[in-house]
């Protein structure tokens, strides 16, 4: 199971632009209901009935008439994010949606505990390279006051500097927020690898940055097992993929910092963050090193690369003892995960670009089937890519309305 948002990933959809600040914290009564009806009726066999039902949806209708939101239980919380990650069409890893490890934070809204809590979350879902998918929740938007916001797109990702002369040295989709962290102090040592910072905000305190501790940051080294020289191209990449920048919405209340992880599919390293032309774009080297024929486009030497890096990717990842999965197991268990959806009577939402992999789509069962049409704004719970977040990664200032 894997949640970086550059392919497969347990990424939700994008939204459209978040409601002005000043309404973000009022619950609809209406939303409310309809998730807590959900709850109860799917874990109706933990003893929660109709009559437990009308009973919570009182006392939840009270606290939205007094105060305009609500307060959800420990299970609610549960239930709805897992139910978020299920209800996530572009991910391809949702089988283990059910399993989902819930770190409560909702006391928490200060910047520095934030951080501090973001930092904690990397380390306790690593359990020595055994990755556990794993989410924090932080204090929820309200009337009276917007809960804290990660501004990074994942809780790890690597700087990319763009210099004098127009050239790139990093990661190329990472120039707007590495500036931005900049601008607001922090100063990286301008290598190919370097960790950004935690980038955090909260009206009270305004923007911060913090470092993240080098034992906090899993790293894997990139070599092949059958050709030694890769090594030569000095990669690597971090083992816990962990979205930032998006909303989790449960029943008309908004978690705005709500980081969340799973483990890496090696295609989303090994075609796409190290391949894409934007941003490492290490196929041309990597082909140099193999001695492939780079004169034509019909020699397939691009293909030829990208495999090979996909199996220094697994390759490097076993080693080091992180979890990592492949899109060939990963597409029959989306397929398990499918079946089960519909033995429980339940529809299934799926992006097929998102859901069928990078490299040898059409090798794998995914590719071969269509899948159930979904309505974006239908789909509640949900994780919400956030537009001033997206906004903040590309180094723009957004204008807040309200």
């Amino acid at each position: 199971m894997s949640t970086d948002t550059d392919h497969a990933a347990a990424t939700a959809i994008p939204s459209p632009a978040p409601a002005p600040a000043a309404k973000r914290g009022v619950a609809d009564p209406d939303e409310a209901r309809e998730f807590l009806a959900g709850f109860h009726r799917e874990t109706a066999a933990a003893g929660r009935g109709e009559e437990a039902f009308e009973a919570r949806w009182r006392e939840v209708r009270t606290q939205i008439d007094r105060s305009g939101t609500y307060t959800h239980t420990l299970d609610e919380l549960t239930w709805g994010a897992r139910v978020a990650w299920r209800n996530s069409a572009r991910c391809i890893g949702r089988l283990y949606w059910n399993s989902l490890h819930i770190r409560d934070r909702r006391g928490m809204f200060r910047v520095g505990d934030v951080a501090a809590e973001c930092v904690e979350h990397l380390r306790s879902t690593w359990r020595g390279g055994r990755i556990r998918p794993t989410i924090t929740v932080f204090a929820p938007d309200t009337p009276d006051q917007a809960g804290p916001r990660i501004w990074n797109e994942q809780l790890v990702r690597y700087a990319g500097y763009v210099m004098p002369d127009g050239t790139r040295v990093g990661d190329g989709r990472t120039s707007g927020i590495t500036t931005y962290a900049r601008s607001l102090g922090w100063r990286g040592p301008g290598g190919r690898f370097d960790v950004l910072p935690l980038i955090v905000e909260h009206e009270r305190d305004g923007v911060r940055w913090f470092p993240l501790p080098r034992n906090a940051v899993h790293e894997v080294p990139i070599t092949h097992p059958e050709y030694p020289q890769v090594a030569e191209l000095d990669l690597r990449w971090h083992a816990v993929p962990a979205i930032a920048n998006m909303r989790l919405e449960i029943g008309g209340v908004t978690y705005g910092a709500a980081p969340f992880n799973g483990w890496y599919m090696q295609t989303e390293i090994g075609a796409r963050n190290l391949v894409d032309a934007d941003r490492y774009d290490v196929l041309p080297d990597l082909a140099r090193l193999l001695g492939l024929d780079t004169s034509s486009e019909r020699t397939l030497w691009r293909d030829r690369a990208l495999v090979e890096l996909n199996r220094a990717v697994l390759h490097s990842f076993d080693t080091a003892g992180a979890a990592i999965t492949d899109h060939h197991t990963e597409s029959e268990r989306f397929l398990r995960h499918l079946g089960r959806e519909e033995d429980a009577g339940r529809g299934c939402p799926a992006d097929w670009s998102w859901i069928v992999p990078p490299v040898s789509g059409g090798l794998t069962p995914v590719y071969h089937r269509y899948y159930d049409a979904y309505d974006e704004a239908e789909l509640r719970p949900a994780f919400v890519l956030d537009d001033e977040a997206v906004q903040r990664a590309r180094g723009e200032t957004p204008v807040r309305e309200g």
